[in-house]
């Protein structure tokens, strides 16, 4: 815009130096008056063609500025819709922030009234177990009155005091009926309670808090009845628990070496490890090759190494926990480079008559799996190899027991290797994970841990 307007400016300027130039020449040489009209025709005719040039420099410029103003228009739309979208969105948050925010608060309140009502509950427990040792009491006193009257002929005064005892036995039961039915219907308003708070979390998405070990672990053991849940709460108290997931639940709550006693099983210690808000039993420990892992068939049966640096807490041992219920099966690998990486498996394991077969089935995990899955594998090693493959003992040449599936290049308790060692034939000898299709792992450490399913 501003070019044509300097242009119209200097195009009468010229016009008027061209007329002085023409008057000038004109007075100096007085042409005649048909020359003269002539030369004037030609200069409007110049004139005309470069107004006729303008115009058009003109039109072209209208039309770019036009597009170019549909440009600007067409994006300052855009910006606006997006921006309108944006506020919609941001009005959705907050929301949802909000409805989170009311979700936590009853949350916190139905927390709150299942507390009360566990406080309530272990009151009465302990006046039933007060109750069930007085009566043990006298039950033990009235035997050895029955005993006395089998030998001599009681008394007047005897035979009240049995009548007495009778009575009195008979007001306790009375008693301890009234208490477990109690139990039962705090146990029934516990479970509802346990429901309402299982779908809240699903909202909020946040594990369990875990606050009340003894309804946990009542509700653990998979069975029902006030008499069941008295017993699994005086086990809670006073003996060891069946896994490091239930001593989580009975208020230990650091990772360290524990007394577990699984059911129909000797007492062992195993380590438990907190993590995600529970506690895990870990079998297997690798973390700086400390340890040989090349062990005979006796040792991995019954375990080796230190429970609080490197070890294999032993197939027994494993077996004797996963028998009593559904368990995942976690495996936590760290490369040179401190990559740390997980997989989980939903698995079943079998006892020694099937030399502790293993089965897999993928649930989560950040490194592609290595293992077959839905396949029954034994576990074998170079003194006992279950499974010989064209005459090639797995365990013998990759240095480890393990649960070889056609000496797949996976081994988590092989050779600890370091990464200055190139050879190949080191490197299949060592620790790492292989999946069929991807590049080897090398491992830096390892770790293989188990956790209930419920």
């Amino acid at each position: 815009m501003k070019i044509v307007l300097v242009f119209l400016c200097v195009a009468p300027l010229a016009l008027s130096a061209r007329a002085e130039k023409d008057s000038s020449s004109f007075d100096s040489a007085a042409p005649p008056e048909t020359k003269s009209r002539f030369a004037m025709l030609d200069d409007v005719r110049i004139l005309a063609n470069g107004l006729l040039q303008l115009g058009h420099g003109l039109k072209d410029f209208v039309h770019k500025t036009k597009g170019q103003m549909n440009d600007i228009f067409q994006k300052l739309y855009i910006f606006d819709r997006s921006f309108y979208e944006l506020s919609l969105q941001t009005s959705e948050i907050k929301e949802e922030e909000e409805q989170l925010r009311q979700t936590t608060a009853r949350l916190q309140i139905k927390n709150e009234e299942i507390k009360n009502l566990s406080q309530e509950m272990n009151s009465k427990i302990e006046d039933l177990i007060q109750n069930k040792i007085q009566l043990q009491e006298k039950v033990w006193g009235l035997e050895d009155k029955v005993t006395k009257l089998a030998i001599i002929q009681p008394s007047t005064q005897e035979t009240e005091e049995i009548s007495s005892l009778k009575a009195f036995v008979e007001q306790q039961d009375n008693h301890i009926k009234q208490l477990l039915k109690i139990v039962e219907n705090q146990h029934v308003q516990l479970d509802r309670q346990h429901n309402q708070i299982m779908e809240l979390e699903d909202k909020v998405q946040e594990p369990s808090l875990f606050l009340f070990s003894e309804f946990v672990i009542s509700h653990n053991t998979g069975v029902h009845g006030p008499a069941i849940i008295c017993n699994c709460l005086m086990f809670a108290f006073l003996g060891p628990a069946p896994d490091c997931t239930a001593l989580f639940n009975s208020s230990i709550q650091s990772s360290g070496v524990y007394t577990i006693k699984p059911n129909g099983s000797e007492a062992f210690d195993v380590y438990c490890e907190r993590k995600f808000g529970s506690s895990w039993t870990v079998i297997q420990n690798r973390v700086d090759g400390s340890l040989d892992f090349n062990q005979t068939w006796d040792a991995y049966t019954n375990g080796f190494g230190d429970l609080n640096e490197e070890f294999w807490l032993g197939l027994n041992k494993t077996y004797s926990i996963t028998k009593q219920g559904d368990y995942i099966l976690r495996i936590e690998l760290q490369d040179w480079k401190d990559n740390k990486r997980y997989i989980e498996y939903a698995f079943s394991l079998g006892g020694p008559e099937t030399d502790y077969s293993l089965q897999l089935s993928r649930i989560s995990g950040s490194i592609p799996n290595a293992l077959p899955e839905q396949t029954e594998l034994r576990f074998s090693t170079a003194d006992r190899d279950v499974d010989l493959i064209n005459d090639f003992n797995c365990p013998e040449n990759y240095l480890g027991g393990w649960w070889h599936s056609e000496c797949e290049e996976t081994n988590l308790n092989g050779k600890y290797v370091a990464p200055r060692s190139r050879g190949r034939l080191d490197r299949r000898k060592g620790l790492y994970w292989k999946p069929k299709k991807g590049r080897y792992y090398l491992l830096k450490s390892t770790k293989i841990m188990i956790h209930p399913t419920d």
